[in-house]
């Protein structure tokens, strides 16, 4: 579980968000390429979860997957992603960023049993409706969706999160500085400040649920009538993938065999093989290999462990075989990678 309460992982690929404020269950997340704030998956880092997530590029360009469709958005531009829909962040050029927000779709329908619930929210998240929606600027009511984004952006960093982040001095504020003088850590504590001596508007929280009733309101008026359930066969292989990952997710760290994988989701190998090429665009041992690095990239930040034995940890026979697949996966070594994070020495600050 992420040390301040926003995060936790169950035993499988899904992510199951706990809020800073239990009464306010919306998060944002900002994600480069060397990290995401808070600690959350994001980038090369393939999950679920139950709740929706909007997603805004800041800088850069920005690729992704969602039930197997890949998407590219530029800066400036945004998607939504459907509730209890794979998809993982597949490429983020250098300098890039974006922000997610995660939400439930409760929050949508004003209170629970409502006409507004039965009949604007739950037809379109519960069914498998439909699985994302891109927004780009130059059609207009997509672009006040990105102004909506923008606009809670600057809510979260000025106002919200210098409240639940513990204010000036706070605890959660020390924790989330590290190095404030440089990187995306010192941008957004540097926001914070700033937002905590102008004291702005006190409703922050507010503004932000009714940006997001405003926006699902857009997206269910423009999708119209041409939402409909996926069909069985997408469901059942969305669910043999589930099963699979998670299996992966319980296992990275021992050797895993092809049929081990298939077993998990009582296919064959092959079937196994195309549920992967299908669905993510990636073999089961590309796949694995991927994920190993993922959680090295984790361990290497979070722990003070050398890089031999976040090697061990992570599934892989040596050292030199992690150096290598950590460096084509992010351009560079575990080492330069820590350099980055916690400065020229690799040490924690």
């Amino acid at each position: 579980m992420e040390e301040n309460g926003v995060l936790e992982h169950n035993k499988s690929l899904q992510e199951i968000n706990r809020y800073k404020d239990s009464a306010f269950p919306v998060g944002m997340y900002v994600v480069t390429k060397e990290q995401i704030i808070p600690h959350g998956r994001g980038y090369m880092d393939l999950h679920w979860h139950e709740e929706l997530q909007l997603t805004y590029v800041t800088s850069g360009m920005l690729e992704l997957q969602v039930n197997g469709t890949g998407y590219r958005l530029e800066k400036g531009e945004g998607i939504l992603i459907n509730r209890n829909f794979v998809h993982i962040t597949t490429g983020l050029t250098d300098g890039g960023r974006y922000v997610s927000y995660n939400f439930p779709d409760r929050l949508l329908g004003f209170f629970p049993g409502s006409r507004m619930e039965r009949e604007d929210v739950l037809p379109y998240t519960s069914q498998y409706a439909f699985p994302a929606m891109v927004f780009k600027p130059e059609v207009c009511w997509q672009r006040e969706i990105l102004e909506s984004m923008e606009e809670m952006r600057g809510l979260f960093l000025q106002e919200i999160w210098g409240e639940d982040f513990g204010g000036s001095g706070g605890d959660g504020v020390r924790n989330l500085e590290r190095r404030p003088e440089t990187g995306i850590r010192g941008e957004i504590c540097r926001e914070i400040r700033q937002g905590q001596e102008r004291q702005g508007a006190p409703r922050a929280k507010y503004r932000v649920a009714v940006l997001l009733t405003g926006i699902w309101y857009q997206v269910i008026s423009h999708l119209g009538d041409g939402a409909e359930g996926a069909s069985k066969g997408s469901i059942r292989k969305q669910e043999r993938l589930q099963a699979m990952l998670s299996f992966i997710h319980d296992n990275y760290m021992n050797p895993i065999r092809l049929r081990e994988i298939a077993a998990a989701a009582s296919v064959s190998e092959g079937e196994c093989c195309r549920c992967f090429r299908d669905m993510i665009r990636k073999s089961p041992n590309q796949y694995l290999v991927a994920y190993r690095i993922s959680r090295g990239i984790e361990l290497l930040g979070s722990t003070e462990e050398s890089v031999t034995e976040i090697a061990q940890e992570t599934g892989f026979n040596d050292a030199s075989h992690f150096i290598q697949y950590f460096k084509r996966q992010t351009g560079m070594t575990p080492k330069e990678y820590r350099n980055l994070i916690f400065g020229k020495n690799g040490e924690r600050k």
